[in-house]
C-alpha cells in the first residue's frame, strides 16, 4: 500500500512539472492578449480615424469652379474721356491703362463647346475613363494611392478622377507624402464628392481641361486652348485626333512628356491614349491608325496673331508712370486682404490671375503735371541746368472723395518700374502745414475760438529737459529766422494768414497735445505717428514729428476743408474684379466726418487769407480765375518746404527737400507757393468749377456776420470799423456797443 501512495505520488510529480503544458498555455494567454490588444488598439485607431476624417467633412469648404480665370492677363483700367453715355456702348467707358502678365505662363479659357467631342474623349479616357460613371472618386485608385504612401512602390500612383484633379490644380493643394499627403486626399475626396452634388459632368470637364498644365520645360502653358496655339499655331477647335491625342498624352507628365522637349516620349503617350480611345469605343479602327501614323507639325511658339490672343496686350508698353506704381502697390494690398495671403503671394496672384483694376486717375492731368514736373525753370529763379535734379519733389492731386487723379514722385525722369517714391513712403516734416489739421481744426470743432477771436501774440510755458521752464515756440520770418513775439492781440484768420506759431501752441495747450494727437490718427486716418515722441507740444504744434508724414496723408487730411467735414478714404482704384468678374473690392463711399461742415466751412474761409491777403504766406500761388485756400509748411532749417491748396474740384500738394535733408537755398528756388502755382495752375484755372460756393456752399449752421475790429465782438450800432467774418449758428460772440 505504501508502495502504491509513492507511484500516485510519483506520477502527480511528473504530471504537475510537465514544461509543454506551461509553455503552451502562455503562448496562448500571450497570442490572446496580443489579439485582444489589437482589437482595442484598432477600434480605437478607427473611432479617431472616422472622428477625424468626419471633422474635415465638415470643414472642408467646396471649391467654386467659378473662380477659374478666363485669362491670365490683369489689365488696369483708365475712364475714357471722350466717352459719351448716350451714343457709345458700356465698352467703351474705359480704356486699357496696362495690362500685367507672366511672360513664362500662358492661359487661354475655351468653352467646352468650342472643344470637339474627340479632343474631350481624348483626356477622358486616358485620365479617367469611368468619370461619367462615379461620383467624383474612383475608391479603388484612392485606395491604391494610399497605401503607396506609406508603401512606396517606386512610381506615382495618384488615384485621382479628372474632378480630383481639376480641385487639385484650382486650390494648388498638392502635398503628395506622409500626413500632408494623406490630409490632402482626404481633403480633396470630400471637395470631389461636393463639386459632384454642385456641378453637372460637363462644367467639372470644361474646368478641368482649362486648368491642366501642358507645359513644357520652358513655359508654363495652362489648359488645352493655350496648349493647341503653342503646340499647334491653331485654336482647339482646329485640333484634329492626333493633336488631341498628343496633348492628352502628355498630361500625366508635361515637362517629360511633350512633344517638344522629347517626341519619343511623346510617341509614346499618343499610343496609350489612342489605345484606350479604341478600346472604349470612341473612335474606330481606321481613325486609329490614321492618327496612329500622322506626322504631327509642331509650331512650338505662340501665335499673336490668332484669334484667341490679345494682340493689342503683346505690345512693348515701357516702365509704368507714377500713378501705375501706386495703383500696383494698392491693389496687390487690397488682393492679400481679400484673400488672406502675403504681399509676395498677392503680387504673383496679381501678375497672372486675370484681375481687372479700375483706376481713378485723370490720365490727361498725369502726364500735364508730370511734364511740368521735369521742368527745372518751375522750380529756380536762374536759368538751370536740366540734369541738376538734386533738388527732390513730389507731387498728389486727388478730389474731395479721396479719389486720387495725379501722382509724381521725382523731378527727373522715370527710368525704372515699381519704384518706390516719396509720395506714399517716404516722410517729411510738414511744417507749418499741420496747424490746420492738428491744432485749429480740432479747437474749433470745440468752440475754443472764433473768427474775430482776439489772441495775444505770445508764447506758453513749457517743461523742458532738466525741469527748466521755458518759454516756447519761437515764430519764424519768411526768410527763416526766427523773430521775437509782437504781444499784440490777433484775430484768428491773421494767426492763420501769418503762420505764427503762438496761437497753435496756446490752443494745444488748452486742449491737450494728446486730443490732437488722436485726431489726427483717428479722425484723420495719419498712420505714422510714433506713441512715445509724437504725443508732445513740438509735434502736434510746429510739425516736428518723429518720423514726419507723407505727401499723401497730408494732402489727405485736407480734403476736409473742401467738402464739409468729411474724411475718405486715399485710393488710385474703384474697384477690381477677378477674373470671373467677382468684386473683390469696391472703394467704400463712407465717409468720417471729422469735424462739423460748420467748423470746414470757416476754416476753408480763414485760409483764403493764407492766399488772398498780401501778407499771406501763400499769396504766391493765387491764381487769377478760381478760388484757392492753401497752407504752407517749413520745417526747421529750412530742410523741408510744402503747399497744399485747395480748389474747389481738388486737393492736391507739393513738397521739395534734399534727399539728405539740409537748409534749401531760397534765393536759388522760388517760393513754394509760385512752384505749386507752376506745376498745378494751368489745371487749376481750367477746372469746371470756379468757386467754393459752386461746390461747398455755406451751411445753415454759419452765419456771415460784421465784426467790430477793435474788439473781435459782433459789431453793434457804435462800432465804426467793422469786418466781415463767418460765425457758428450756436457759438456767437457778443455784441459790441462801442465804447472802445
Amino acid at each position: 500500500m505504501e508502495q502504491n501512495r509513492k507511484r500516485t505520488k510519483k506520477k502527480r510529480r511528473r504530471r504537475g512539472t510537465n514544461p509543454v503544458v506551461h509553455i503552451l498555455k502562455a503562448i496562448g494567454t500571450l497570442v490572446l492578449s496580443i489579439f485582444l490588444i489589437l482589437v482595442i488598439t484598432l477600434s480605437i485607431f478607427g473611432t479617431v480615424l472616422t472622428i477625424y476624417v468626419l471633422n474635415f467633412a465638415d470643414t472642408t469648404t467646396t471649391v467654386s469652379l467659378e473662380r477659374i480665370t478666363e485669362s491670365n492677363i490683369t489689365r488696369f483700367l483708365r475712364d475714357n474721356p471722350d466717352y459719351d453715355e448716350e451714343t457709345d456702348s458700356e465698352e467703351d467707358k474705359y480704356i486699357l491703362y496696362r495690362y500685367m502678365k507672366n511672360e513664362q505662363r500662358h492661359y487661354l479659357w475655351a468653352d467646352l463647346d468650342q472643344i470637339p467631342q474627340y479632343v474631350q474623349d481624348a483626356f477622358v479616357y486616358t485620365e479617367d475613363e469611368r468619370f461619367y460613371g462615379h461620383d467624383g472618386v474612383d475608391f479603388k485608385s484612392t485606395f491604391a494611392a494610399f497605401v503607396n504612401v506609406f508603401l512606396p512602390s517606386g512610381r506615382t500612383r495618384g488615384g485621382s478622377t479628372i474632378t480630383q484633379q481639376t480641385i487639385k490644380n484650382l486650390t494648388g493643394d498638392d502635398a503628395t507624402s506622409g500626413v500632408q499627403g494623406v490630409e490632402r486626399k482626404i481633403r480633396e475626396v470630400f471637395r470631389a464628392i461636393n463639386v459632384e452634388k454642385t456641378y453637372t459632368k460637363d462644367d467639372i470637364l470644361q474646368s478641368y481641361l482649362n486648368v491642366i498644365p501642358q507645359g513644357t520645360s520652358q513655359y508654363e502653358i495652362i489648359g488645352i486652348q493655350a496648349a493647341a496655339n503653342f503646340y499647334f499655331g491653331k485654336d482647339v477647335s482646329d485640333l484634329d485626333l492626333a493633336e488631341a491625342a498628343c496633348l492628352a498624352g502628355m498630361n500625366n507628365a508635361p515637362a517629360a512628356n511633350n512633344p517638344i522637349d522629347n517626341l519619343e516620349n511623346n510617341n509614346i503617350r499618343r499610343k496609350y491614349c489612342l489605345g484606350k480611345m479604341l478600346q472604349n469605343g470612341a473612335i474606330s479602327e481606321e481613325e486609329y491608325q490614321q492618327a496612329m501614323t500622322e506626322k504631327l507639325n509642331l509650331a512650338g511658339n505662340f501665335d499673336y496673331s490668332s484669334e484667341t490672343v490679345y494682340a493689342e496686350e503683346n505690345k512693348e508698353q515701357g516702365i509704368t508712370d507714377w500713378f501705375l506704381d501706386a495703383a500696383i502697390e494698392e491693389a496687390i494690398e487690397r488682393i492679400a486682404e481679400d484673400s488672406g495671403v502675403s504681399f509676395a503671394e498677392a503680387e504673383a496672384e496679381l501678375n497672372d490671375g486675370g484681375y481687372t483694376v479700375y483706376t481713378t486717375v485723370d490720365y490727361d492731368m498725369q502726364q500735364q503735371v508730370q511734364e511740368e514736373m521735369l521742368d527745372p525753370d518751375n522750380f529756380t529763379t536762374y536759368e538751370m541746368d536740366p540734369e541738376d535734379d538734386t533738388l527732390w519733389s513730389d507731387f498728389i492731386c486727388m478730389d474731395y472723395n479721396g479719389n486720387v487723379k495725379a501722382v509724381i514722385g521725382s523731378r527727373s525722369e522715370k527710368t525704372e518700374s515699381r519704384n518706390l517714391y516719396m509720395v506714399t513712403h517716404g516722410t517729411r516734416s510738414p511744417g507749418s502745414c499741420i496747424k490746420p489739421i492738428a491744432s485749429y481744426a480740432p479747437a474749433l470743432d470745440k468752440d475754443m475760438f472764433t473768427w474775430s477771436t482776439l489772441t495775444k501774440d505770445e508764447p506758453i510755458e513749457i517743461e523742458v529737459e532738466g525741469g527748466e521752464i521755458q518759454k516756447w515756440p519761437v515764430n519764424y520770418s519768411e526768410d527763416g529766422s526766427s523773430e521775437n513775439w509782437s504781444y499784440k492781440d490777433l484775430f484768428t484768420w491773421q494767426m492763420i494768414m501769418r503762420s505764427l506759431n503762438t496761437m497753435p501752441a496756446q490752443l494745444i495747450d488748452k486742449m491737450g497735445y494728446e486730443y490732437s494727437y488722436k485726431f489726427l490718427q483717428d479722425k484723420l486716418d495719419i498712420t505714422t505717428l510714433d506713441p512715445e515722441n509724437d504725443m508732445a507740444y513740438s509735434p502736434v504744434t510746429v510739425g516736428g514729428l518723429w518720423n514726419g508724414l507723407t505727401l499723401e496723408e497730408l494732402v489727405g487730411a485736407y480734403m476736409i476743408f473742401g467738402n464739409g467735414g468729411r474724411k475718405y478714404d486715399v485710393s488710385y482704384i474703384s474697384k477690381i474684379e477677378d477674373s470671373a468678374g467677382n468684386v473683390i473690392y469696391e472703394k467704400n463711399e463712407g465717409y468720417k466726418q471729422a469735424v462739423s461742415d460748420s467748423t470746414a466751412y470757416i476754416m476753408n474761409r480763414m485760409m483764403q487769407y493764407v492766399i488772398n491777403d498780401k501778407e499771406g504766406t501763400g499769396r504766391y500761388a493765387k491764381l487769377d480765375k478760381c478760388d484757392l485756400v492753401g497752407k504752407t509748411g517749413t520745417s526747421s532749417d529750412w530742410y523741408d518746404l510744402n503747399f497744399v491748396g485747395c480748389t474747389p474740384d481738388y486737393v492736391s500738394g507739393i513738397w521739395i527737400g534734399y534727399e539728405n535733408p539740409e537748409t534749401i537755398p531760397t534765393n536759388d528756388y522760388e517760393n513754394i507757393g509760385q512752384i505749386w502755382k507752376n506745376i498745378f495752375g494751368d489745371i487749376a484755372e481750367h477746372e469746371e468749377h470756379k468757386t467754393f460756393d459752386d461746390t461747398f456752399p455755406m451751411p445753415d449752421t454759419v452765419q456771415k456776420l460784421n465784426y467790430c475790429t477793435r474788439t473781435g465782438l459782433l459789431a453793434g450800432p457804435g462800432c465804426s470799423s467793422q469786418q466781415t467774418g463767418y460765425y457758428k449758428s450756436d457759438n456767437l460772440p457778443e455784441y459790441c456797443y462801442g465804447g472802445h
